[in-house]
């Protein structure tokens, strides 16, 4: 598959962006292998259950694999009939970021990668660390010095050396890709990488077995959106492989302190707006100018969904609300089920703040079936 970029679609001619600046993506494949899957009955655990549409070799996967995918999807109970909570904390590095990792480093093994250069709030460095560690790879992940200090621990733990980087996240980028220009090293960005997203769709195709359908909406974080990004693709190849007829609508959630793209969305706007960026607890989306912003916008707006912002005191008690039912999510993780709640009007978390054109259109979305991942494990927070 040749890659075209996403601004220009130029074709790739090298390197991990295109000239103009704009991120590299694949085309969508019908995902039409999957119909055989029922009838399958050797199939491998985890992702690699979708290995037949994934562009990497099987054999490298394997070697790398340590049973990442299909996690669980849980009832949200009575109180919230409809909602679904898939478990994304449950990969072995203790979020979702494994789905993209283990094919990214699977990737840059078949292209004879030997040194890699991350960059992340956190949970990326560390999937990709313990991927490369596997891999036999070098690998430094740089991360703003905001990083929690249990999300540094566990990248050194695999290995990986930690690069702290004073600013904000675009600045953590820039050290990155200033560091892979001055070694020769790869720059494994989640962001920039295609294949990244080859790991993301799988959260469409566990949803979709595992609901036997598609559900009426998502709820989905949208700091860089890898993960939204993934489930779009995810949906779309199997609409056009024939295994649904449609998508699910997808509600993007940011924090109010860091929302490029709950402003761009509002204002009507095709690309992330400009907006000044405040600390929040919200780590892992707190993304000022995510590159791939003008394509989760195009995602959203497809999917007849909408972006919404939360209020930062909603964070806390969404995570207290989760916590009595016995999970356990960092901050990140806590506001996409703040948002969730607010969308059905429920009385736990303040609603200051959720109105507006873009949370009506969520109350709409989310009277029907909703899902909503836990991104994040909470002992990775502070």
């Amino acid at each position: 598959m040749t890659a075209t970029c996403t601004v220009c679609s130029s074709p790739a001619a090298g390197g991990w962006r295109c000239a103009c600046g704009g991120p590299y993506d694949l085309p969508d494949v019908p995902a039409i292998p999957l119909r055989q899957l029922a009838a399958r009955s050797d199939d491998r655990a985890g992702l690699w259950r979708y290995a037949a549409t994934i562009p990497v070799s099987p054999q490298v996967a394997a070697a790398l694999s340590i049973g990442e995918g299909q996690t669980p999807l849980i009832d949200a109970g009575d109180e919230l009939p409809g909602v679904k909570i898939k478990l994304e904390f449950l990969f072995p590095t203790l979020s979702f970021k494994d789905r993209g990792a283990v094919v990214l480093v699977a990737s840059a093994l078949e292209r004879r990668a030997r040194r890699l250069v991350a960059d992340s709030s956190g949970n990326a460095g560390s999937a990709i660390a313990a991927y490369a560690t596997r891999a036999g790879l070098e690998c430094r992940v740089f991360v703003p010095e905001s990083t929690s200090a249990r999300k540094q621990a566990q990248i050194r733990a695999y290995g990986a050396v930690v690069e702290t980087i004073a600013g904000d996240r675009t600045a953590t980028t820039e050290a990155a890709i200033g560091a892979a220009r001055a070694t020769g090293a790869t720059y494994a960005s989640h962001i920039y990488d295609p294949m990244f997203l080859q790991g993301t769709k799988t959260y469409a195709f566990e949803l979709w077995e595992q609901l036997g359908g598609v559900p009426d909406a998502l709820v989905l974080p949208a700091g860089n959106g890898t993960l939204l990004l993934g489930a779009a693709r995810g949906f779309r190849e199997l609409r056009a492989g024939g295994l649904t007829d449609r998508v699910p609508a997808m509600i993007a959630v940011q924090s109010e302190r860091c929302a490029p793209l709950a402003a761009a969305w509002a204002a009507g706007a095709d690309q992330p707006l400009v907006v000044p960026a405040r600390e929040t607890a919200a780590e892992g989306i707190a993304i000022p100018r995510p590159p791939r912003g003008r394509q989760v916008l195009a995602a959203v707006r497809e999917s007849g969904g909408c972006v919404v912002s939360v209020a930062e005191d909603a964070i806390e008690p969404a995570r207290h609300h989760l916590g009595r039912r016995g999970l356990f999510v960092e901050p990140t993780a806590a506001i996409t089920w703040a948002a969730a709640l607010l969308a059905r009007g429920h009385r736990g978390v303040p609603a200051e703040g959720a109105a507006g054109e873009s949370w009506l259109r969520a109350r709409e979305l989310a009277a029907g079936t909703l899902v909503v991942p836990l991104c994040g494990a909470g002992l990775k927070s502070a």
